[in-house]
């Protein structure tokens, strides 16, 4: 069920107006950086991944793993529009019982390929899954997603090194370079530039793209898709909040829930129907 750019679009504005709901409700969670990878999720879910919410734990779909697991709301809702799991149940984010908690479980969310939060290991995960795909000799991709201040961690450069070492070039991953992180930017907490360079360094096939562009996002994922020999990052320049004008680049909305009048805000900013 491909999507076009302008349906693509369209999803993307009810993705952004389902996260900002969802955390008003719960009144706690990651708006940021949720609404910083929309755009690259949702071109995965509806135009490119080989995936079947009837039957998602079969072996031979593509793979996403959410690295960057506190995002959890982007990909709690892409997975509801997507015919994963009834879209009522993100009005349950972070409640007592709810399947949809703050940081993805792959033992009770229909559709999510890994359990993660602990930032780092999600792309030693999905690095894992793209190895068993060429042991077995799999056709499925794996695909994953990582934040620029998760670049601090050294766990992300072991699996880097791995990844290039068994020529993984079944596994695509992304970096959301929104530039903030919890504590402020990213490169006063801890220099994360050259995202490129570094990436080249460690042998991987690099592509630089905006990150809110569904052109430039699809034809990305078509050249690694083709690329022999070698993983690929994809490093998408977003911007934090992306489409909230109050929420765009501030590191205080990374983990802010909004409340009621910041919500009819933001719904009214973002646009669309739902």
């Amino acid at each position: 069920m491909k999507k076009s750019i302008e349906e693509l679009k369209a999803m993307a504005k009810v993705i952004r107006k389902d996260i900002i709901v969802m955390l008003t409700e719960s009144g706690s969670g990651h708006p940021g950086g949720s609404l910083s990878a929309v755009e690259i999720l949702t071109a995965l879910y509806f135009n490119k991944m080989n995936i079947d919410p009837s039957k998602y734990r079969d072996s031979d779909r593509d793979r996403f793993v959410l690295s960057k697991g506190h995002a959890a709301p982007v990909l709690y809702s892409v997975l509801a529009r997507r015919g994963y799991f009834d879209i009522a149940e993100l009005m349950t984010l972070r409640k007592l019982g709810s399947i949809l908690q703050g940081h993805p479980n792959m033992n009770e969310v229909p559709g999510v390929d890994m359990s993660t939060g602990s930032l780092g290991q999600g792309i030693s995960a999905a690095v894992g899954m793209a190895l068993a795909g060429k042991i077995d000799k799999k056709s499925y991709r794996v695909y994953a997603l990582l934040g620029d201040g998760e670049l601090e961690e050294g766990e992300v450069w072991e699996a880097s090194m791995a990844a290039a070492h068994y020529r993984l070039d079944n596994l695509t991953a992304f970096v959301d370079h929104n530039g903030l992180q919890i504590d402020g930017a990213c490169n006063d907490v801890m220099t994360v530039d050259p995202i490129a360079d570094k990436f080249r360094a460690f042998n991987w096939n690099v592509l630089e793209i905006d990150g809110h562009n569904f052109e430039e996002i699809l034809n990305a994922i078509d050249e690694a898709d083709k690329f022999k020999g070698r993983p690929t990052m994809i490093v998408c320049k977003t911007i934090k909040g992306k489409g909230v004008s109050f929420m765009e680049n501030l590191a205080s909305w990374h983990g802010s829930a909004p409340n009621k009048e910041q919500c009819s805000i933001a719904l009214r900013e973002i646009g669309g129907e739902v």
